[in-house]
């Protein structure tokens, strides 16, 4: 049985951002806050992180539907190392989606630009290695970090947040059926177990009458196994 200990309450009625504070970094400082060492240290191992993933393509609406659901991020002790273990979980089916070595840190962030290329390159087409290759440069170029707060738990915390367009400017754009202008932004806290509060992809739609595209990864709850 498994009871919930922590929740993100209100959130996308709570997150504000301070105007004016963002602050410059360079391509490697980009990359150190995206990809932070030591984010699960924290986390206890008898626990279970939660994350919602919530999916809507214009395009592709069934394959959005398919995607949605909950991911549980869970570490255990394999026979020379600590494994982290993911699990889609769905209309009450579960299913694993891999294991990693805890040491390299949260391999959520992996997991949220990996479906984005999928998405992407199974809606629009073209060359998936090409799209990743664009996706994985925008996380080590210099960016904006901007500072913010959120309620989780019911208090304010203190966030972070990096935004990334990593086809502006991509000479392919007009053939990218509006993932052209795809944004990634990624908010992240000391106080959220993993440091991801919520990682969202958004692409507009063509005639500027909404989103055609948006996946969102959004903490959720800490579960304890009793």
């Amino acid at each position: 049985m498994m009871k919930r200990v922590a929740l993100v309450l209100g959130l996308a009625l709570t997150m504000t951002a301070g105007p004016g504070l963002a602050t410059s970094v360079d391509g490697e400082a980009t990359y150190d806050l995206l990809f932070r060492d030591g984010t699960l240290d924290p986390v206890s191992r008898d626990h279970t992180i939660v994350y919602q993933r919530e999916v809507t393509n214009t395009l592709n609406p069934d394959a959005a539907a398919r995607d949605s659901g909950e991911i549980g991020l869970r570490i255990e002790q394999a026979e020379d190392m600590e494994m982290v273990r993911l699990e889609f979980r769905r209309d009450g089916k579960h299913r694993g989606m891999g294991s990693f070595p805890a040491s390299v840190g949260n391999p959520m962030i992996m997991v949220f630009y990996e479906s984005v290329v999928r998405d992407m390159a199974e809606t629009a087409g073209g060359s998936p290695f090409y799209i990743r290759n664009r996706v994985k440069d925008a996380l080590v170029q210099p960016s904006e970090v901007v500072p913010g707060t959120a309620m989780v738990n019911g208090e304010e915390v203190a966030t972070r947040t990096i935004r990334m367009r990593p086809f502006e400017g991509d000479p392919n754009v007009d053939r990218m059926m509006g993932f052209g202008a795809l944004e990634l932004s990624v908010t992240m806290s000391e106080a959220v177990p993993g440091w991801y509060l919520s990682l969202v992809a958004e692409a507009p739609a063509p005639d500027g009458a909404g989103l055609m595209y948006r996946s969102s990864l959004q903490f959720d709850a800490e579960e304890v196994l009793q």
